[in-house]
């Protein structure tokens, strides 16, 4: 059965490989507690041997895998079945990110294994066009994400956040629409949620922070009063 979708506006905290071990799970447990003490929708990102403690530990989390491969159960190695993932607790997988980027044959085939076993999918485009074309595709979320600003202390123009958004929804209304590259401060967040993105993603500005915990904790609640003020 397919787990509960991804409610906007959600938040999502991708440490990629900068973070394994006790220091992943220290803050994957405090995005716990924030997402139980303001009922977000949190999605916490991982490399594969961290998923299961990552699940375990944090159950008000949507644990997120980095990658997934279009493959059923049987003679193959080295590579991630839909099954594994959803055995382990794993809800949500990422897909074609800049760092492992794959042709639109192969996003389509794991979209489709992702939604046989009931895992929810992040597609990540870098263009509005590439954007444009992946929404016809049906992934549960689209992070669009200029692979030029990934890392950089500089959040996507005005103009393509507001071309991305309304380019996706007109395409596919049913597709949530997650703006991420760049984002430093909660004042980042607020603006994205501002322009009308369903959901923001961080990585340098938490992990590379003073402060991570306290980074994070700033931008959830950006996005817990932006949500209360649109109710």
């Amino acid at each position: 059965m397919p787990n509960k979708r991804v409610k906007a506006p959600f938040f999502v905290v991708n440490p990629k490989n900068f973070l394994v071990g006790e220091i992943l799970l220290d803050l994957a447990q405090y995005a716990n507690q924030l997402a139980e003490e303001y009922h977000l929708d949190i999605l916490f990102t991982a490399p594969t041997a961290e998923l299961a403690i990552l699940s375990k530990e944090c159950p008000n989390l949507l644990i997120t895998s980095q990658h997934m491969d279009p493959i059923h159960p049987g003679d193959s190695m080295g590579r991630i079945s839909a099954e594994s993932l959803k055995n382990v607790g794993v809800q949500v997988v990422v897909l074609n990110h800049a760092d492992h980027p794959l042709s639109v044959a192969e996003i389509a085939q794991t979209i489709n294994r992702a939604k046989q076993v009931g895992l929810q999918t992040i597609v990540c485009a870098d263009s509005v066009i590439e954007a444009q074309a992946l929404a016809l595709l049906n992934p549960d979320i689209l992070l669009a994400e200029p692979t030029s600003l990934i890392g950089k202390n500089q959040i996507s123009s005005r103009d393509y956040v507001l071309s991305t958004i309304e380019q996706i929804k007109e395409i596919n209304s049913n597709v949530l629409v997650e703006q991420g590259a760049g984002i430093g401060s909660e004042k980042d967040v607020l603006e994205l949620l501002n322009l009308g993105a369903d959901g923001v993603g961080v990585t340098s500005g938490i992990v590379k922070a003073e402060n991570p915990k306290e980074m994070m904790k700033k931008m959830i609640q950006v996005v817990a009063s932006f949500r209360g003020e649109r109710k």
